[in-house]
Parts: C-alpha cells; structure tokens; sequence
C-alpha cells in the first residue's frame, strides 16, 4: 500500500480552501486573511500562531502551474527524504523566512506595510525547494541548480518594485539550501566513515 500524498493533501486543502474563501464575504474575508496574516502588526501583538495559519491560506486559488509545481516538489520531497522531514523543512523555512522579514521591517512606520497581507505556501515552497539540490548529483548539476535558483530568487530582490516578499522568497530558498549544504557536509561525513 502506497503512503498517503501529504504533500497534495495539503495544497488540495490549501486550494479547496481559497474556493472557499471567495464564496464568503468580502468582510469575512479579509477578517480571516488578516487574522492568518504575519504582518508586523500581528507579530508585534504576540500572535506567533500566524506563524503557522498564514502557511494555511492563500488570498486566492492557487494558478494551477503553481499548485502543480508545488505538489511535484512536495512530493518529491517526501518520496526523497519522508513526510515528516519535508513538513519539517517547509515549516522551518516558512516560519524562518517570516521572522527574518518580520525583523527587517518591525520598525517601519508605514502603515501600509506593518497591515500588509502576507500569507500563502511560496516561503515553505521556496525552502523545500533549496534543500532538494541536495538530491541532486554531486558536482556541476548540484552547483549548477544552486546557482540558477538563487539567481531566479535574487533578479526580483534587485528590481525597483520590489516587494517585501521578494525578500521573503530568497531568505526561504537561502534557508533550503543550507539544510541542503548541511546534508551535503553530512553525506559526505558518512561516505568517509564507510571507507
């Protein structure tokens, strides 16, 4: 018997969920996504829950090239590594990417900014992502994904309309792939004991 897709299980839900949201209320709506929000607001408050909810919603349905691009990911992840480590990993890299944002911007004074909507599944995404070039052949291919990836990552950062959540995808894909470094050094510690 085959495991249970965790990966697509949670981004159907993720997706069936955005359904959901846009056949409520423009008012209930934006309460809930507020709600879910790790905006400096929020944080500043102490509701560190938002750490986790905001991974549970999206502001609207998913493209579907993402959702697919992100339950191919997902579930290599969990094919390569297991479920609870890729939960792990996207959960890390979300919340840790979050807090790095949350700390760069928590003592900004623009409103706009400190209420800004930001939830969604891109930073555990992201994370997930940049640990799974460690799956990747050693040598040229390994260091030609890192490389690639970083600069898709970085080329948004550097031009004039930025967002904050550029920011957010490039510290979650730094993140990713310093699990990834990390179970490179390790792999490499076991290939040395073995011989």
């Amino acid at each position: 018997m085959n495991p249970i897709p965790w990966g697509a299980v949670y981004a159907g839900g993720v997706q069936l969920g955005a359904y959901a949201l846009e056949r409520t209320g423009p008012a209930d709506r934006e309460r809930l996504l507020r709600g879910c929000s790790t905006n400096v607001d929020n944080l500043a408050a102490g509701r560190w829950e938002t750490l986790l909810s905001s991974a549970l919603v999206v502001e609207e349905p998913m493209p579907l090239p993402y959702a697919l691009l992100l339950v191919a990911v997902l579930g290599y992840a969990e094919y390569a590594y297991g479920a609870w480590w890729t939960a792990a990993v996207f959960l890390f890299g979300h919340a840790s990417a979050t807090l790095l944002v949350y700390g760069a911007l928590r003592r900004t004074t623009d409103s706009a900014t400190r209420r800004a909507m930001d939830v969604g599944t891109s930073y555990g995404f992201n994370a997930v992502l940049g640990t799974l070039t460690s799956a990747l052949p050693r040598g040229p291919v390994r260091t030609a994904a890192r490389v690639g990836l970083l600069a898709l990552a970085t080329a948004p950062v550097l031009k004039r309309g930025r967002t904050f959540t550029d920011a957010g995808h490039l510290a979650a894909l730094g993140i990713g792939m310093g699990v990834s470094l990390a179970l490179d050094c390790l792999s490499g510690a076991n290939r040395q004991k073995i011989t």
